[in-house]
């Protein structure tokens, strides 16, 4: 059979597989070079520890490697280099061709490094029970907890303290970060000629209150974490199980957390899709079994531990073993489980246990569902600060941008304050697991309230100091209900299998205007659209804790082009045309409000008036609401 040309032609283009630096660049340079380039041993003064210092270079002042260019990198020289004086590894054989042209691949791909991953071994482990913390003294009439600590914080690293972002910021802000929606513009204004002192606390309260908005803003959260999703791999089969209806319930109660994660991992019916997994179709390593899918999931999602790398070996990356991911993948399967190290069998058998003797152990001859009771019931211990300080790393991270510790797969890495970390995981304990409490600490406090600072030469990985809240993009399904909101487009009834009505309070929230009175229908209870993947929804086959930050070059597209965008927009301009118009200054107001809580400048209403011509239409308001949804601003919450 001929092969057309440009088939050809793209089979050449398709990139051999990226490097995976954790499977493959870690274990290659602890074997060749860590001997003499690694924790405190510095030859010639190069560690290899971080990137940043192999980047660095040792005393003959040359980086280890130029990233992007291994041609000219010292590394990959040495490596490949004739001469046993310059060669290294010093006093050994040459390497292997294949060993130098995986590094070299490596550098070629911009020599990617795990957040957070240093061979000098890691030099924080968290205490397992949470630290009674003194508080520090009350600066400027700042009692919140939180505040005290931070100021606290910020005077001992020489930071200013930033100024409180103004009143109609802070509604936009805290409103799509506890409720996902858009304030309506007669409240923002409202709220920002309110004189009382303590109308930001009330606002927290009242969005805090609104269970049907909380519920579902913050089932997306859950949903990356729990990878519960609607439709996609393992539905079609089988192989997987929704657990929707427990989860939007649970969100509607306010679960106490310790009995949501009990309901999770000795779970009914209706909530056992988490620990179940996906049953992969057709062959998968051994890595991939639901057994060891559990350990995983449930290190990941409520423990804040990494055991990927540990499900096929040692962890290069962290403390924990084969056998211990092993132990913990038996506690959940119904049969005996042989230890697979790459996918060998070791002939070694796994023994039910959990991570952390010192909480209790797990009877290894108890059937599989007493197991997970036990390991339910000793995970969810007051005594395990692992499970507090995880949830309220995430919230902190979602919250202000970046979490207390970071990556927050990684709570063995040092926090950049273990004071205000136990103080939050201590309240969340203390309130009885009550999450809303915690939320109501952060959002209640100036550190939360301050203006976004300046991110540009701000210091990231280790060196990280916290400024204030960062600004965040909003995820997908924010941008879908934002811009339903606003033209009034939302789906008729949601996708998802849900008892919304029987919730309702008597004042609905914002929303369609023709929908019966019934709240809108958020994006999260609806399947995945091809915008949701572009702005960064993932498919949820996997325990998703960040989603894309940056701007892709699909995203750009799907929103220039989108034609369910163009419908909504459309929408929006006979919407908007009907009840603001038909005036261009109050449509324009209006959008500006609405959009973005403030009013136009004077150089953005002169080029929106322009837009909107002397006698607006349906079209001229559709492409005005567009520009607007368009600008960074929108997209941003800050």
């Amino acid at each position: 059979m001929r092969v057309p040309l440009f088939a050809l032609l793209l089979w050449a283009a398709v990139p051999a597989a990226a490097v995976d630096f954790s499977h493959e660049v870690v274990p290659l340079l602890r074997v060749h070079c860590g001997e003499c380039h690694t924790g405190n041993a510095q030859q010639g003064g190069f560690s290899m520890n971080t990137r940043t210092a192999m980047l660095a270079g040792g005393d003959s002042g040359t980086p280890g490697f130029v990233v992007g260019k291994p041609a000219t990198s010292e590394i990959i020289a040495r490596m490949s280099s004739a001469d046993p004086e310059y060669r290294m590894p010093s006093k050994a054989p040459p390497l292997p061709p294949e060993v130098v042209a995986v590094l070299r691949q490596w550098i070629e791909e911009q020599a990617p490094w795990e957040d957070g991953f240093t061979f000098k071994g890691v030099g924080y482990e968290p205490p397992l029970a949470l630290q009674q913390v003194e508080l520090p003294p009350v600066q400027a009439g700042r009692t919140n907890p939180v505040d005290r600590i931070v100021d606290a914080y910020w005077q001992e690293q020489k930071i200013s303290r930033p100024p409180r972002c103004d009143d109609r910021t802070f509604m936009r802000r805290v409103s799509l970060d506890l409720i996902g929606l858009l304030p309506d513009p007669d409240r923002v204004e409202a709220f920002a000629t309110d004189a009382h002192p303590t109308k930001r606390q009330a606002l927290v309260r009242s969005l805090l209150d609104n269970k049907l908005a909380f519920a579902e803003h913050w089932m997306t959260f859950w949903n990356d974490l729990l990878r519960n999703d609607y439709t996609g791999t393992g539905f079609i089969t089988g192989g997987r199980k929704q657990i929707t209806k427990w989860l939007h319930r649970s969100l509607l109660e306010n679960k106490p957390f310790d009995v949501f994660v009990r309901e999770l991992i000795a779970p009914s019916d209706e909530s056992r899709g988490f620990i179940d997994g996906i049953v992969w179709r057709g062959e998968v390593n051994v890595s991939q079994t639901v057994p060891i899918q559990f350990a995983q999931n449930i290190s990941q999602t409520f423990l804040g531990i990494n055991l990927k790398c540990a499900s096929c070996h040692d962890s290069f990356v962290d403390r924990w073993t084969l056998k211990e991911t092993y132990d913990l993948a038996a506690i959940f399967a119904a049969q005996p489980l042989q230890l697979h190290r790459c996918d060998k069998a070791t002939g070694v058998m796994a023994s039910p246990a959990w991570l952390f003797d010192e909480l209790g152990q797990i009877d290894p001859q108890s059937p599989p569902h007493k197991r997970l009771e036990q390991l339910a019931a000793v995970m969810t211990k007051p005594e395990n600060g692992w499970l507090s300080r995880n949830l309220v790393n995430r919230l902190w991270q979602r919250l202000m941008g970046r979490g207390l510790v970071h990556p927050v797969d990684a709570l063995r890495s040092r926090p950049w304050s273990e004071h205000l970390l136990d103080v939050l995981a201590s309240e969340l304990v203390h309130q009885e697991w009550n999450v809303k409490q915690v939320l109501e600490m952060i959002c209640t406090s100036e550190s939360y309230g301050a203006a976004t600072p300046a991110v540009v030469g701000q210091l990231q990985g280790s060196d990280y100091l916290f400024h204030g809240p960062l600004p965040r993009r909003m995820t997908a399904e924010q941008f879908t209900d934002a811009v339903w909101m606003l033209a009034d487009a939302a789906p008729a009834k949601p996708d998802a299998d849900v008892d919304r009505v029987a919730h309702l309070k008597s004042e609905p929230v914002a929303g369609s205007a023709d929908n019966g009175g019934v709240p809108m229908v958020r994006a999260v209870l609806m399947k995945g659209t091809p915008l949701m993947a572009a702005l960064g929804r993932p498919n949820r086959d996997q325990v998703l804790t960040n989603r894309p930050t940056d701007l892709t070059t699909l995203e750009a597209i799907q929103l220039a082009n989108e034609q369910s965008l163009a419908n909504e927009f459309a929408k929006g301009g006979v919407r908007i045309l009907g009840q603001h118009g038909p005036g261009a200054d109050a449509i324009v107001k209006w959008i500006f409000a609405a959009a973005l809580a403030r009013q136009p400048t004077a150089q953005e209403k002169t080029a929106a008036l322009e837009m909107l011509g002397e006698k607006p239409t349906n079209e001229s308001v559709a492409d005005c609401l567009w520009a607007v949804v368009m600008l960074p601003e929108f997209q941003l919450i800050r």
